[in-house]
């Protein structure tokens, strides 16, 4: 079989892996205080279960890498997204809207495009010690700085998270070719700290993305879904010898297909802010105005998501009254 069809298909099969994992952690995180650390998760069987998906779809990514570039494997990865959309309707008790359908229709259609621009050959490159120790003080230091504290947290946490992930993506790929190619020595020194680096990265990307998802699945998952095959196409342009096929044409066909991808994730994103997939949790709180010393005011509401709010009873005591000359 064509390798290029074997990474396809790994890649289509991992995409899905990791739509359900978004699903679930966008669950989990409106069931989550935000002020909940990592230990409080780790005792959650709904965090086991995204953490196992997220660990099937790695697996299959790492295959597929095996058997095509950066360049095809990566943009694949935008599937991931689109898988979420019917997944995350179903998770609401909704049906996809039409703004949903559009979206995934251009985004397909720009995926299209890119993947008949993408290098078909195996790679065979990888990185050096010293470059893959560059690419992984880079990723640092800009998620240092997109992890600052600042506004919109969740969609810089989940361009974050895209960045590590696409980095551990390059990183994967020459760990997965040195180690299968037989090319040297199966421990070494480059091994041993990109497999670090790529643990590191991997589990960061999962962190982030939980911490992104608080506010919402769709722009946070629309940001990881862009961010990430930029991050690893950079370093495959640039370090691994990765070249885009066809000359002038197929870079102006690029430019469509990344415009018809930019504008269906965008539909996307916006769909699912309006209709979010893990609306799930109750919220109660003083929707209403406050009560009043003197006792008037509207009494608080419960706002579940989804539906109406709802006034609730509130039980004040009788005021006492002292009485008029005394006893």
């Amino acid at each position: 079989m064509n390798a290029t069809v074997i990474a396809v298909a790994l890649s289509l099969v991992s995409a899905a892996a990791y739509a359900s994992a978004a699903v679930a952690q966008a669950r989990l995180a409106g069931r989550t205080e935000p002020d909940a650390g990592v230990l409080r998760l780790l005792g959650r069987g709904a965090w086991w279960s995204a953490v196992g998906l997220n660990a099937g779809g790695a697996l299959l990514h790492v295959a597929a890498l095996k058997y095509g570039p950066l360049t095809l494997v990566q943009p694949l990865g935008a599937l991931t997204l689109v898988a979420a959309v019917p997944l995350g309707a179903r998770a609401a008790g909704r049906r996809v809207t039409r703004i949903e359908w559009r979206g995934t229709i251009l985004t397909l259609l720009g995926l299209g495009a890119l993947l008949m621009t993408a290098g078909g050959a195996a790679p065979h490159e990888t990185l050096s010690l010293p470059e893959a120790l560059a690419v992984g003080a880079g990723t640092m230091a800009v998620v240092a700085g997109l992890s600052r504290p600042g506004a919109r947290p969740g969609l810089r946490h989940a361009a974050a998270s895209g960045i590590t992930s696409g980095v551990a993506s390059a990183l994967t790929q020459t760990l997965t070719v040195s180690v299968t190619d037989h090319t040297g020595p199966l421990i070494s020194w480059r091994l041993v700290v990109v497999a670090l680096l790529v643990s590191a990265f991997a589990m960061s990307g999962l962190l982030l993305s939980q911490t992104a998802y608080r506010g919402g699945l769709g722009a946070p998952l629309a940001v990881v879904t862009l961010a990430n095959p930029v991050a690893a196409a950079a370093i495959g342009l640039a370090l691994l010898g990765e070249r885009l096929q066809g000359g002038t044409t197929s870079l102006f066909l690029a430019l469509l297909g990344t415009v018809a991808a930019v504008r269906g994730v965008f539909l996307l994103s916006r769909a699912q802010a309006e209709n979010p997939a893990a609306a799930g949790p109750v919220t109660a709180g003083p929707a209403g105005g406050e009560p009043k010393p003197d006792g008037t005011g509207s009494p608080p509401r419960v706002v579940i998501a989804g539906r109406a709010p709802t006034d609730r009873a509130v039980l004040r005591p009788e005021p006492v009254r002292a009485p008029v000359g005394g006893s």
